[in-house]
């Protein structure tokens, strides 16, 4: 095995993956280093398992409408194993598929945990490999809280090895991940409780956003406790029960499931032999070229701290490819605009700047359009659900600066309505428009 190359990548992940094969393409000589399956978080025990987890969930979500339609549909159960056999098959072809793209990219792959001799030098299982440049892209993990029996709970990773689904589900946490697994075992039948810190959910989205899906969330039976702080977790012959700081019990719960926040894989790295920098948090600060504090060393993706997203760390791992080995100077990522979807029950997409966060930076210039309502989809029957749009605009001009969307096709629309603000759309441009009817999407280009 050759233990010199032009590019070391930490990190087998989505991100890593991208930067590593474009730097091939461009003629590098790159070697992958994973300890774990390829494809990282995402196709492991994120993004990938938990779009099927989603889907499954939203034909639970769908069979209460069919006799709207005139359907007659007796649901008689679901399968978890046959649908957690089923989508573990469905990851494992990932995994190879990712690791049949490294081979012919000519791409070395190298299986074991890396650290840091020096700045040039990573050591694996005993072995040296020396590299012109080396990118860390080793990710997140679930945080599990520092109280008594924390040990007890599960993370989204364990979700994902439920051989059973469990009839009474407590999650503890407020932001996208809490909100879709919580909706998830909700729609597939379990008792649901969710307990937040504060008194809302995903509150680094417009406030609209979460107010709408808490309600939603409540009127599809999760029992939302705000204000809550876990102080300790017991074991009781009946289950576990989540203690509060400030008296409050919750369960019993046949499982406790932790959604509190994500922190980088960097503990086994050795960083100081590298002379790499990392925060208070861990994460490992980088320049808008991915490139760390050490010239020759860069980071991306969730390691970096910033929007902990798929595509994010795909396009800053090419676009670092193209700058250092395709001979693109100053080609970059630029964070802002960035879309993302949530896929609870039901969807959000966002994009640009919340209400709040336009108003900060642009005072009175701000004006905000809203939109809400009940889609066709809900025409013929009697349990609802609304839809509400928001567009943030400012400036004479009224470039639109924050479009959020909640309701049925949030995910699918809101690639589109991204494009068109990354090229400075104005609320004038989506009123001159032609909307598509009937649509959820066109309340964006009617709104007055």
């Amino acid at each position: 095995m050759l233990d010199r190359f032009d590019l070391l990548v930490i990190g087998g992940g989505s991100g890593g993956i991208a930067h590593a094969r474009r730097a091939a393409e461009y003629g590098a000589k790159v070697g992958v280093i994973e300890y774990g399956p390829l494809g990282g978080t995402c196709v492991n025990v994120g993004c990938v398992p938990k779009k099927v987890m989603w889907y499954t969930a939203s034909h639970a979500y769908h069979f209460a409408h069919a006799a709207d339609y005139g359907f007659d549909v007796a649901v008689n159960g679901h399968d978890w194993a046959a649908l957690k056999a089923r989508r573990d098959s469905y990851v494992h072809r990932l995994n190879g598929i990712y690791g049949n793209n490294l081979d012919k990219s000519g791409i070395t792959t190298i299986i074991g945990t890396a650290s840091f001799v020096d700045a040039h030098t990573v050591a694996v299982e005993g072995v040296q490999y020396h590299a012109d440049r080396i990118v860390i892209a080793t990710g997140g993990r679930p945080i599990v809280p520092n109280i008594s029996g924390a040990d007890l709970g599960i993370t989204s990773d364990e979700f994902f090895e439920l051989e059973e689904r469990p009839q009474r589900v407590l999650v503890a946490g407020s932001g996208y991940i809490a909100v879709e697994l919580a909706g998830v075992f909700n729609g597939l039948g379990s008792e649901t409780q969710l307990v937040v810190r504060k008194d809302s959910i995903i509150r680094s989205f417009d406030s609209m956003l979460g107010e709408q899906l808490m309600e939603a969330m409540q009127k599809d039976g999760v029992n939302i406790n705000t204000r809550v702080t876990p102080s300790s977790v017991e074991q009781t012959d009946d289950g576990l029960i989540l203690h509060a700081q400030d008296g409050r019990m919750f369960g019993p719960v046949d499982c406790l499931l932790w959604a509190v926040g994500r922190s980088p894989n960097v503990a086994s790295l050795e960083l100081g032999n590298a002379g790499v920098q990392s925060d208070d948090a861990g994460f490992i600060p980088t320049d808008d070229f991915q490139q760390t504090n050490v010239e020759n060393i860069f980071a991306l993706g969730d390691v970096t701290g910033r929007p902990a997203l798929t595509p994010v760390a795909i396009a800053a791992g090419r676009r670092l490819a193209d700058r250092l080995y395709g001979g693109m100077d100053g080609r970059h990522l630029d964070y802002k605009l960035i879309p993302t979807v949530v896929f609870s029950h039901p969807p959000i997409g966002t994009v640009g700047m919340t209400e709040d966060a336009a108003r900060a930076e642009y005072g009175d210039a701000v004006k905000v359009y809203t939109s809400g309502f009940t889609p066709m989809y809900y025409a013929l029957g009697d349990k609802k659900q609304r839809s509400v749009m928001k567009l943030v605009v400012a400036g004479a001009d009224e470039r639109v600066l924050g479009c959020h969307v909640i309701g049925e096709g949030a995910d699918e629309m809101m690639q589109g309505f991204a494009v068109a603000m990354r090229m400075g759309a104005t609320k004038a441009d989506f009123d001159d428009t032609v909307a598509i009817h009937p649509s959820n999407a066109e309340e964006l280009v009617t709104m007055r």
